[in-house]
């Protein structure tokens, strides 16, 4: 008899990578910084290759300081893991499980969907509008067997944001013993100020989760963190690995954390280009929802469409992302580059909408 995995895993899919079809490199597909991380992050790492004899260290203490100065959060709540994935991944597992639910939304992160599947959670939506979380839509999709809300603000892959009073509302009417989690993966990217979601931790029932791989350059490097009260932490600390943080990570992501000049420039330097691209597509006739990411959400008349305006993007060395896993089967993603390919993939799309056959 071959060998079987556990019944739910074998019944779960994996989780949706972009699409490649063959060149090396992504382009517009992975969500991933336009711009390479802060000198002194590169440089900071290179130092730390040097001590890559050395197992990192387990509790993050630099990192850990150096985003309580910043984010003006208690460093007692901070926790750290590779890439905010672990600690979504980790948070699940510690908290839901069989004949539990995670309700999530319409467009929520779809890796929170397959991090319900293995830890044999039932992963529902609750609807979204227009593109926008709606917390009426959540609180009514709310059940005796939801265990973890999981919300992305702003949100992936629409790009859109709501209000921090929402989130706000949200926790307060939700019972007691359900889990928010508030994943801001592009919170650098919202100008509303954090403090009152980061409160939130402070309760016990709420995660909020941030990342450097986005407007800190630092995709490659693996780093996450989040907020966690300590009943949370001791939890999600069993689920995961030890050391898990590399040497050299953990050097750059410190030292990208205290260069926020340069962190903040990337995410002006980056929000002009998306803003610029986003009136181009607009001008030409796309629908695209306002965006605070480093992205932008493309909706064409049918999945038809999209689906040939994806071909004849990668026929120009242009990869975007197809949405088909989140439904949205008549949109594409296009993660914000350097200008000169961002004026090229705006001058591929114009020309599609500008044939008659369009």
């Amino acid at each position: 008899m071959p060998l079987k995995a556990t019944a739910h895993i074998e019944a779960m899919s994996a989780f949706a990578l972009a699409n490649f079809g063959g060149f090396d490199r992504p382009t517009l597909a992975q969500n991933e910084s336009a711009f390479p991380p802060s000198p002194k992050a590169i440089e900071a790492g290179r130092d730390a290759v040097a001590r890559s004899h050395l197992y990192p260290d387990p509790d993050w203490t630099l990192l850990r300081d150096a985003i309580a100065k910043t984010y003006g959060v208690e460093r007692d709540l901070v926790l750290c893991g590779a890439g905010s994935m672990e600690l979504i991944a980790c948070t699940i597992a510690a908290f839901a499980g069989p004949g539990t639910q995670v309700l999530g939304t319409d467009y929520a992160y779809n890796f929170a969907a397959s991090a319900a599947a293995r830890a044999g959670a039932t992963y529902v939506k609750a609807a979204e509008r227009g593109y926008e979380v709606s917390i009426d839509a959540i609180l009514a999709a709310v059940t005796p067997a939801t265990r973890i809300v999981f919300v992305c603000n702003p949100g992936n892959p629409t790009g859109t944001c709501i209000k921090n009073a929402e989130l706000l509302r949200l926790r307060a009417a939700l019972p007691g013993d359900v889990l928010l989690v508030i994943d801001q993966a592009y919170g650098e990217f919202d100008d509303q100020d954090p403090q009152a979601v980061f409160a939130l931790a402070g309760r016990g029932d709420t995660v909020v989760l941030r990342t450097l791989s986005k407007a800190y350059g630092l995709a490659g490097a693996r780093i996450g963190w989040g907020l966690f009260a300590p009943q949370i932490t001791a939890e999600v600390r069993k689920m995961q690995n030890s050391n898990q943080v590399s040497t050299v990570s953990l050097a750059m992501a410190v030292a990208a954390v205290e260069d926020q000049a340069y962190m903040r420039a990337t995410v002006t330097r980056t929000a002009d280009i998306r803003d610029r691209f986003a009136r181009g597509l607009r001008a030409a006739g796309y629908e695209v929802p306002d965006s605070r990411t480093n992205f932008v959400l493309i909706r064409f008349a049918n999945a038809e469409k999209a689906a040939a305006a994806d071909s004849a993007l990668r026929g120009a060395d242009i990869i975007a992302r197809g949405l088909s896993g989140y439904g949205l089967t008549d949109c594409l993603r296009i993660t914000v580059g350097p200008q000169d390919v961002m004026d090229r993939t705006l001058r591929a799309l114009t020309a599609m909408r500008g044939r008659q056959c369009w």
